[in-house]
């Protein structure tokens, strides 16, 4: 549900740009309106967003004229980022580089000029 809210935040002049991690309950027209620049990094195997409606997002998005940035992240699960054995070397990998990707963009954006 958080990144529903995300999504509606991204549809506004409220920020200058969002990333959504492993994304749930978002649809294409939440995507359809969102205007600032978005980073979505989500999971090869989550059923809620699967890579064929990642696919439409990023369409959307470039349609749209948005910069986008849609990364799916091979053979880890939703949460994969916040919730993961540490144990599960490629997993903690995925989500080290997925918290940099997060970081990067967010730079790139919100930095002061």
């Amino acid at each position: 549900m958080k990144c529903k809210v995300i999504v509606q935040i991204a549809n506004t002049d409220f920020t200058k740009a969002t990333v959504l991690l492993h994304p749930s309950w978002v649809t294409l027209d939440d995507i359809k309106a969102v205007k600032v620049p978005i980073s979505i990094l989500a999971a090869e195997l989550d059923n809620g967003t699967p890579p064929e409606l990642l696919k439409q997002f990023e369409e959307a998005l470039t349609a749209n004229k948005v910069n986008n940035f849609i990364k799916i992240f091979p053979k880890v699960k939703h949460g994969w980022t916040v919730r993961y054995n540490e144990t599960d070397i490629p997993t903690v990998k995925a989500a080290n580089e997925a918290h940099k990707d997060l970081l990067d963009w967010l730079s790139k954006y919100l930095r002061k000029h």
